[in-house]
């Protein structure tokens, strides 16, 4: 069973970065689709932010395109989420979560079956 838990998340100024990691027990392995989502609130439904392959095939919602940046580090077994650039609307909980296969086209939160906790990352100006 795959365990996931996020990292890095923080308070930055606008503009500022951080680095977002996200590992765990039962490493999906070496062909799986990892992603981020990102939500304000419990009760609003998670937002797709950016999908990566374990062959580094990547896709990311067009309101990070230019600022974030998820990559999959195979020997260590973590996803990273870079965030640069940040702005007041980035402020939510992220989330990484993964399942066994290729991505599909920008999938839902649905499609997923491991996810970790959360990581809250809140911007200030």
């Amino acid at each position: 069973q795959v365990q996931l838990a996020e990292s890095g998340g923080g308070s930055v100024q606008t503009g500022g970065s951080l680095t977002l990691s996200c590992g765990g027990k039962g490493w999906p392995g070496s062909r799986a689709c990892m992603a981020w989502f990102r939500q304000v609130g419990k009760e609003r439904e998670r937002e797709w932010v950016e999908q990566v392959e374990s062959d580094g095939t990547a896709d990311h919602a067009d309101s990070v395109k230019g600022r974030f940046t998820a990559a999959i580090d195979n020997v260590k077994n973590i996803l990273v989420l870079q965030l640069n650039n940040l702005s007041r609307e980035d402020t939510a909980m992220y989330f990484c979560a993964a399942r066994g296969g290729s991505c599909p086209n920008r999938p839902s939160q649905w499609y997923f079956t491991a996810w970790g906790q959360g990581t809250q990352v809140t911007v200030f100006s």
